[in-house]
């Protein structure tokens, strides 16, 4: 699943291939870890920065205790159904792929991951207002993940949902059932993986 993610497309092909204004400078980003912003989508559509990872504050799980941990990915099965997610947005994330760690401690191979033909790939995600302290109001995403088709599923067993471009209002202004169909594993050949070059961070 994407632990990490690298957008550095010109937001201007972001924009364009969704017919949006452009949301001003963005840089290109080689490494984009939770915790971090990201350029989303939302409903409209329109570019909307947010911080990757949902504090749910005042959520609580199904035997009504608070959810305490920063929740980075969602998972599919049930992202509709736990009360934690209760009333969250949904959004989308571009990017131009992400990264996965194989191997044991110490001894990691990075993968990078992208779209076999060079396209944008378009994460579906759900976010979430945080009001901080004094009103402040930070915009939280996390991305939502699924069972991993046969191109990702060497190097791991879950991996982001991704929409096709003319899926992407589907999932930000669809009604839920519409949106839910769309949350399955990318076709087998869509995605290109490959040994990735000059990536000397640590792995997650």
């Amino acid at each position: 699943m994407p632990g990490r993610l690298f957008l550095t497309s010109p937001v201007g092909r972001v924009a364009a291939a969704l017919g949006v204004a452009e949301p001003g400078p963005e840089p290109p980003r080689r490494n984009i870890k939770p915790g971090e912003e990201v350029l989303a989508v939302v409903a409209g559509p329109r570019f909307q920065r947010m911080r990757w990872g949902l504090i749910p504050s005042g959520r609580v799980n199904a035997r009504g205790r608070p959810v305490m941990e920063t929740i980075v990915n969602a998972r599919s099965e049930t992202v509709f159904e736990k009360s934690a997610f209760e009333g969250v947005g949904r959004c989308v994330v571009p990017a131009d792929g992400w990264y996965e760690w194989t191997g044991t401690r110490g001894r990691k191979t990075a993968w990078e991951v992208r779209g076999a033909e060079g396209d944008l790939l378009w994460f579906a995600a759900i976010c979430d207002p945080w009001r901080a302290p004094g009103g402040r109001e930070v915009w939280q995403v996390a991305v939502v993940t699924c069972a991993p088709n046969g191109d990702v599923r060497e190097i791991h067993d879950r991996m982001g949902v991704l929409l096709a471009p003319g899926d992407v209002r589907v999932w930000l202004e669809g009604e839920a059932e519409a949106a839910a169909r769309l949350m399955r594993s990318a076709p087998d050949g869509s995605l290109a993986v490959a040994p990735a070059e000059g990536v000397n961070w640590s792995a997650p």
